[in-house]
């Protein structure tokens, strides 16, 4: 695991098996409800759509019929997405839920 440090803040880089991660809660830190932030991003019709588009192409176990009934409810008021819900519906690895 290694760092990264961005304008004065520290961003940690997770290796899992072959692959780099960033950790998002780490970016919005020094946001004030930086951590709804990242809630928010995820309720936006256009990130699923981008996060959908990347498991397609580099996740060959990428649930794809679960990611077309998000897309029909993305965007819409009472949409809510964690990225632990994400992963769980989609069987995502483009983005990682750690505690």
């Amino acid at each position: 695991m290694g760092k990264l440090n961005v304008d004065g803040t520290e961003i940690q880089v997770l290796q899992i098996e072959e692959d780099d991660y960033i950790s998002l809660t780490d970016v919005v830190k020094k946001i004030d409800n930086g951590s709804a932030l990242i809630e928010k991003w995820l309720r936006n019709k256009n990130t699923i759509e981008f996060l959908g588009i990347w498991e397609e192409m580099y996740n060959t176990d990428f649930n794809t019929a679960a990611y077309e009934e998000i897309m029909l409810e993305a965007g819409l008021n009472r949409f809510i997405m964690s990225v632990k819900q994400w992963v769980s519906r989609t069987n995502s690895k483009g983005i990682v839920a750690k505690a």
